[in-house]
């Protein structure tokens, strides 16, 4: 049977905070394996993950191919840290593969895959192909009569790609109301801050037809009220505009200067699991 993972008319945010922790420990144990990783990103849309999983999509990790599931494409496919955690926390694989993070041989990839792990929906890592992906199953749901949502999560770093807005006007278009993306503007590239101006970000999408909202992504209120502002009966597709602090939840990884990737010294890892915890506690 299909694993609805919240009632429609309660928002369990203690229990949600939980899972967000939980994903965040996952990352810490997939970093830790590898001696570095894609943190930065990931505990900023751990917050997000945990209410898409634990609280708003309709998925089954004992039937990963139901045919009527929810579907989630991660565009960003170097957020794979977060991704596994989520999966791992809803018992899509053993976590005891989580040390194994970026390891040769592992299917736990520094970028995902589809194919080796269940519940991965699209191979990421080449930006700007995850809204068109989701705008061609949307559509293609529609066609088949069939109840699923497409959930997509992009970055703003690829708000500068043209397929992005190739994808944004096809939406808009076919009037995909069973779309709802998620855009991650947590303001860094590869190398530091974004090199181009592109804001603002919710005037850009409102411009291209879409209903926007523009949410703190890292308050867990905000992010239930969003998904309940999703799920309201319109002809146009969803964007939900994330604004989200890179390394939330550890101080010390907020205030890195280089956040795209993350390495910590041997001597470290004790105590950003520590600060994990006193600060989430």
């Amino acid at each position: 049977m299909p694993v609805v993972n919240a009632p429609a008319d309660t928002a369990p945010l203690d229990f949600l905070r939980a899972k967000a922790l939980n994903l965040r420990r996952h990352m810490l144990v997939q970093a830790a394996g590898k001696g570095q990783g894609y943190l930065g990103q990931g505990f900023g849309i751990a917050d997000f993950l945990a209410v898409l999983y634990f609280y708003e999509m309709r998925h089954d990790a004992a039937d990963p191919g139901w045919a009527d599931r929810d579907r989630f494409y991660l565009s960003t496919g170097h957020y794979s840290i977060a991704l596994w955690a989520a999966l791992a926390e809803a018992d899509y694989f053993d976590r005891a593969l989580l040390p194994t993070y970026g390891a040769d041989g592992s299917p736990v990839e520094m970028s995902t895959i589809e194919g080796r792990l269940p519940g991965v929906e699209m191979t990421g890592g080449s930006l700007g192909h995850g809204l068109g992906i989701a705008t061609g199953v949307a559509l293609g749901h529609r066609i088949a009569g069939r109840p699923s949502r497409t959930f997509v999560e992009i970055s703003d770093g690829e708000l500068q790609e043209g397929s992005t807005w190739e994808a944004a006007t096809a939406a808009t278009s076919f009037h995909l109301s069973n779309l709802v993306a998620f855009c991650d503007c947590n303001g860094i590239q590869a190398d530091g801050p974004m090199v181009v101006d592109i804001e603002p970000v919710a005037g850009k999408w409102r411009a291209f037809g879409w209903d926007t909202v523009e949410i703190n992504g890292n308050d867990m209120a905000a992010l239930v009220g969003a998904m309940h502002w999703a799920r309201a009966d319109s002809r146009a597709p969803k964007m939900i505009v994330m604004r989200t602090t890179p390394g939330f939840g550890v101080r010390r990884l907020v205030q890195r200067e280089k956040a795209h990737f993350v390495r910590i010294g041997p001597e470290e890892w004790n105590d950003v699991a520590n600060e994990l915890e006193a600060e989430n506690g």
